[in-house]
């Protein structure tokens, strides 16, 4: 399997700081989970959307860890990076990352997220055309990065 990476740049609002200017800690959830979004509409035709609202697929978070390294300020431009880790059967693990643009590390975690039915939120299998495009990739596209493992 490739492993892929999916990066955005980012510039960090105010409504994403506490009082003291710099990211309030549970906004950069909110970042990686619209980061997640925004990586699915790129692997599937009708993206995100279509797999929560369409076929009534769940991704819930069932495990996250976190470090926080350096902080983020108002203003600044930074790097949002995700990375597939491992595709299992039922459960899809991401590391996330966020840089600075000179590439200090300022955040990362390591995420599994567990593909659900929402109509009985049990766990499901990996739909295949998911499971496909994340292996093989969809056609390139703006913001996909492909890499092999050696």
């Amino acid at each position: 399997m490739t492993k892929a990476r999916f990066r955005r740049q980012h510039k960090i609002h105010f409504s994403e700081c506490d009082p003291a200017g710099i990211v309030f800690y549970p906004q950069y959830f909110v970042l990686f989970n619209d980061l997640i979004e925004r990586w699915i509409d790129t692997l599937l035709p009708d993206g995100y959307h279509g797999l929560i609202g369409t076929r009534r697929l769940g991704m819930p978070t069932v495990h996250l860890e976190v470090d926080f390294k350096a902080i983020s300020r108002f203003g600044d431009q930074v790097w949002l990076e995700l990375e597939v880790m491992r595709l299992g059967g039922k459960s899809i693990t991401l590391a996330w990352r966020c840089t600075g643009e000179s590439g200090e590390l300022r955040m990362a975690a390591t995420q599994t997220i567990v593909l659900t039915s929402l109509e009985t939120h049990m766990a499901i299998a990996v739909p295949d055309d998911l499971r496909a495009a994340i292996e093989f990739g969809p056609a390139p596209a703006d913001g996909l990065f492909p890499e092999t493992t050696a």
